[in-house]
């Protein structure tokens, strides 16, 4: 199971962009994450009329390291770190280190 996946709100914790938060768009792979508005460039794109796309300078989201990013725990207004736990129908759920709390509702 993973510990940050897609649509969960997480804080960057460290690197250039420290302290912003943002929703999890995708994953890229097991170790890299697309969070909106963290980790911006600006690409410099050339025109395609075959796609209708314009040329130009565009922001665009890159990856970030799954290390430098922890998820956002609205109970306390603070970044937490992620732990597991199985309940006892066998379901494993995620849950908040600081204070136990699942993380999916």
């Amino acid at each position: 199971m993973q510990r940050i996946k897609k649509g969960d709100e997480v804080v960057v914790i460290s690197g250039r962009d420290k302290g912003k938060r943002g929703a999890v768009l995708r994953r890229v792979d097991d170790e890299h994450v697309v969070v909106e508005g963290v980790n911006r460039v600006k690409k410099h794109q050339r025109p395609n009329p075959m796609k209708n796309v314009t040329g130009g300078i565009v922001d665009k989201d890159m990856p970030i390291h799954v290390s430098n990013i922890a998820l956002f725990n609205p109970a306390t207004q603070k970044a937490d770190r992620v732990g597991f736990k199985l309940l006892s129908d066998g379901r494993k759920v995620r849950v908040f280190r600081s204070n136990g709390e699942q993380v999916d509702a």
